[in-house]
């Protein structure tokens, strides 16, 4: 398993380097000093490599929200709300540490064999975050809820890319600009 991880830390390297386009089988292993045999006993090509990249990212991001869930929802809808930008905050440290990540994200969204890594793991943030915010918000229908929770995902999530992106603009305006708008969001029952 330790030489699957190296070859995925080496393939974020890289991809913030070179680029989706560029990025290639025979790269990766030439800088991680293996041979094509041993990253093809984990990976049958690029493509599997950057699906295992987003997966890995998302799975580390999901503990954050798992973790922020426990933390604030046997406190309500308040304690959730004002601990949103907590939250971005959060998944943006995990964004920052992962090598090649922001790259990653951007995989995730242009190439069409990848998309499906991202739509899954976004319906099942979604999918935790209603469960979490249902009963604290009886009079919204589930429907209405998976709805509003869901576009909330896509925003977080392009925050996140934000962040990495926007030079114009303070993270920490960023941040508490977003959360500031996830909030409202939820709290509004009409």
């Amino acid at each position: 398993m330790l030489t699957r991880e190296r070859l995925l830390d080496v393939a974020g390297e890289l991809l913030e380097k070179v680029g989706i386009e560029r990025i290639s089988t025979n790269m990766i292993c030439a800088r991680a000093g293996l041979t094509p045999p041993a990253l093809y006993r984990y990976f049958k090509d690029k493509y599997a490599v950057l699906e295992a990249l987003g997966l890995r990212l998302m799975d580390r991001q999901n503990v954050v929200l798992s973790a922020w869930l426990d933390e604030h929802v046997p406190n309500g809808l308040d304690a959730l709300a004002d601990h949103t930008a907590d939250l971005l905050r959060e998944t943006a440290a995990v964004t920052a540490a992962e090598p090649g990540a922001i790259w990653t994200l951007r995989a995730l969204r242009a190439v069409p064999q990848l998309a499906h890594v991202r739509i899954e793991s976004h319906r099942l943030v979604t999918d935790r975050m209603v469960k979490a915010y249902a009963p604290l918000v009886p009079r919204m229908s589930k429907k209405e809820l998976w709805r509003r929770v869901r576009v909330s995902v896509e925003f977080g999530f392009a925050v996140d890319e934000m962040l990495n992106e926007e030079d114009r603009i303070k993270r920490s305006d960023i941040i508490e600009e977003a959360a500031r708008m996830l909030r409202w969001t939820l709290r509004d029952p009409a």
